[in-house]
């Protein structure tokens, strides 16, 4: 399993609960994929920059999860079809674990 971050905007209009059935959802799926999900981040209403199918702002919301790189592709071809998701975007999380501390300054 490889781990992932995936950004979503639902439309304003058809999310009644700030997001919280379609977390609870997004976890439900990756579970029933043999996935983990971690962390879930509400990142709350946003005004676009440019309109997007006449909406003006929508909700965001940040998921990471490990997951079969294979049942990535369904999950990407699920939500296409979501009348509540604006856009998506889900991509390989390659962050390191800890920061590096070996770095030694000569303040000399």
């Amino acid at each position: 399993m490889k781990k992932y971050e995936a950004v979503f905007i639902l439309d304003i209009r058809k999310a009644d609960d700030d997001g919280t059935s379609f977390s609870t959802e997004f976890a439900e799926l990756i579970a029933s994929f043999g996935g983990v999900m971690g962390e879930t981040v509400p990142m709350g209403r946003k005004q676009f920059t440019y309109e997007i199918d006449r909406r003006k702002a929508g909700l965001y919301l940040d998921f990471f999860f490990e997951l079969d790189p294979l049942k990535v592709i369904e999950i990407k071809d699920k939500f296409k079809l979501d009348p509540r998701v604006l856009r998506n975007l889900i991509i390989l999380d390659e962050r390191p674990e800890s920061p590096t501390t070996n770095i030694k300054l000569n303040m000399e």
